[in-house]
């Protein structure tokens, strides 16, 4: 009888950077205390019974494929499709709120991913969950940063450039109000459009795409020395530049603009890829007049953790 291996990655947000990252500048993103959990139990046949609060799923070792709504699962499955000579159980559990996505698509796949390595290596090593990791999203959404993915393998706040690939953990955390707009376009949808209008101003989208990586630099620089009210300006400035890129619509400003307001708030501006969505606050709105529904999390310091062990990195 096998012992079942454990695993948990954390989801989370984006600080600054979301676009320019996709063009080999530096974004900021943060892991958040809402965590994926994937148990894998080893079998003695060729099947594979996947289930999570999406559905469950039966299929054997012939029929391994990316399929909704388990697709990032699957995704990291067929990474390592090869490697596998029996079948196994693989159950899902999720701390996230149905109303947004926070990463939850990054989390699975690497919590997915780490369990697996764990089982048909022995180990699970950081940078290689983080590289299968990246392939299987690419794979199963055209696109991708990878930057989500390294919040959930390092956790804490993550300065991290796509190439040349840079990863460098911030040791801080900090207050955060995260308020949901309603409704969330997915992420290639708003990058084709972000992408059409490009096409049409190339030279002064690269210029705010470089703005936006010096100011996920300098943010990094400003957490290290604890200067967390330069860090907020950052974000107003950023979420500037994410209206000058077409991803605000007038949902998303007022409640910025109500975030700003509040003497809690030391910066706000949208996380993510826009056009719905959250926004993020630095800091926690204390203002009672403030009347949208906050998510309840927060940043964490810990990421990927495998078992009862400490986390990974």
């Amino acid at each position: 009888m096998h012992t079942p291996i454990r695993t948990s990655a954390p989801g989370s947000m984006m600080l600054l950077g979301e676009h320019a990252v996709l063009h080999g500048h530096h974004a900021l993103v943060c892991a958040l205390n809402r965590r994926i959990h994937v148990m894998l139990a080893p079998r003695s046949d060729h099947e594979i019974h996947i289930t999570s609060s999406l559905g469950h799923l039966d299929l054997t070792l012939d029929t391994i494929e990316p399929k909704e709504p388990l697709s990032f699962v699957l995704g990291a499955v067929a990474q390592r499709k090869g490697d596998l000579k029996t079948g196994f159980d693989l159950t899902v559990q999720s701390e996230f709120t149905h109303k947004a996505g926070l990463g939850s698509s990054a989390a699975v796949t690497v919590a997915t991913t780490a369990a697996l390595d764990t089982w048909l290596d022995g180990k699970a090593e950081p940078k290689g969950v983080l590289e299968q990791s990246i392939a299987a999203i690419r794979e199963i959404q055209g696109l991708g940063s990878g930057a989500d993915a390294a919040a959930s393998v390092y956790g804490g706040i993550v300065l991290y450039r796509d190439e040349p690939r840079e990863v460098r953990k911030l040791e801080a955390v900090h207050p955060v109000t995260l308020v949901y707009s309603g409704s969330k376009k997915p992420t290639a949808e708003v990058v084709r459009l972000v992408e059409a209008a490009r096409a049409k101003h190339p030279g002064t989208y690269d210029r705010i795409y470089e703005l936006m990586g010096r100011s996920a630099e300098e943010a990094a620089a400003a957490i290290e020395r604890g200067d967390w009210p330069s860090v907020g300006g950052l974000l107003n400035i950023n979420q500037g530049l994410m209206d000058a890129i077409g991803v605000c619509d007038g949902k998303l400003a007022g409640i910025v603009y109500a975030l700003r307001k509040d003497p809690g708030i030391l910066g706000a501006k949208i996380s993510g890829s826009g056009l719905g969505d959250c926004v993020i606050g630095l800091g926690r709105a204390r203002n009672e007049a403030f009347s949208y529904d906050q998510l309840p999390t927060a940043m964490a310091s810990e990421g990927l953790v495998i078992g009862e062990q400490q986390p990974v990195c």
